[in-house]
């Protein structure tokens, strides 16, 4: 009779495999190794997966997946957002920190949320994407995220700026790539942790990093000490100069 395969025996090679390839990469991983620490055999390794590469092949096809489903949520709640609130905020709302810009900030951090959980979830797989798929078929799959997300936050930060695309303050372009590159490092970096960041204080302090890090000058509101003083006449501000330096004899006039 022909074997079944066991769905808890595919969870674990997939979980051993995830370690492995993160450790030693796509080329170095080797079956053995994943079976000895999955404590299952070879046979059943194939009765599951006719190669290596096709359980990775497997494991990048889900992580996609689910980063498109991410992407589609972000477009949908940003156009009900933009439809519920009379537009996007833009730059008055984020100097003034209006209630739209408070509203937006949120869901924005509730998505990056579950972005960074997924990143998390699936840090063996995309450490091996980052620094261990060279010389394979899917070296290339984690820059065409990057370049992908670029391009939608370029997009984003292009509208919710509201500038004529010949001359913003910032180029959307180089913001994109300032946002996704920090997300990357941020990817790498949970690769190397033993415990599970605060995800959730992650995502505020991007958002507004990202939002009141990159206000045009002249809507950032004046402050306090920045308000003009009146001026003083002279003979105030000489004295006011003495008093500053007592040991300053006063200026003889001619």
């Amino acid at each position: 009779m022909p074997r079944h395969a066991d769905p808890k025996a595919r969870s674990a090679l997939i979980a051993s495999a995830r370690a492995e390839f993160a450790k030693r990469g796509v080329k170095g991983a080797r079956i053995s190794d994943i079976t000895a620490a999955s404590g299952l055999s070879k046979g059943a390794f194939y009765l599951h997966f006719p190669s290596k590469e096709a359980l990775f092949a497997a494991l990048v096809e889900g992580f996609l997946e689910e980063l498109e489903r991410l992407a589609t949520k972000r477009m949908s709640c940003t156009e009900r957002f933009r439809a519920d609130h009379s537009g996007l905020p833009g730059p008055g709302d984020v100097a003034t920190r209006s209630e739209r810009y408070r509203d937006f900030l949120r869901m924005e951090a509730a998505l990056d949320v579950e972005m960074l959980e997924l990143m998390w979830e699936q840090r063996e797989l995309v450490t091996a994407l980052i620094v261990g798929s060279q010389g394979t078929s899917f070296e290339s799959v984690m820059w065409d995220v990057v370049d992908r997300e670029v391009e939608r936050i370029a997009r984003e930060f292009h509208h919710l700026r509201g500038q004529h695309p010949d001359t913003p303050d910032v180029d959307p372009s180089l913001f994109g790539s300032f946002i996704v590159g920090t997300y990357l490092l941020l990817a790498r970096r949970m690769g190397r942790l033993t415990q599970k960041p605060d995800l959730a204080s992650w995502a505020v302090g991007l958002q507004r990093l990202m939002h009141e890090g990159s206000l045009p000058r002249e809507a950032v509101p004046a402050t306090p000490a920045a308000v003009a003083r009146p001026s003083s006449p002279p003979s105030t501000r000489r004295r006011h100069a003495r008093a500053d330096h007592p040991h300053r004899p006063p200026r003889k006039r001619p």
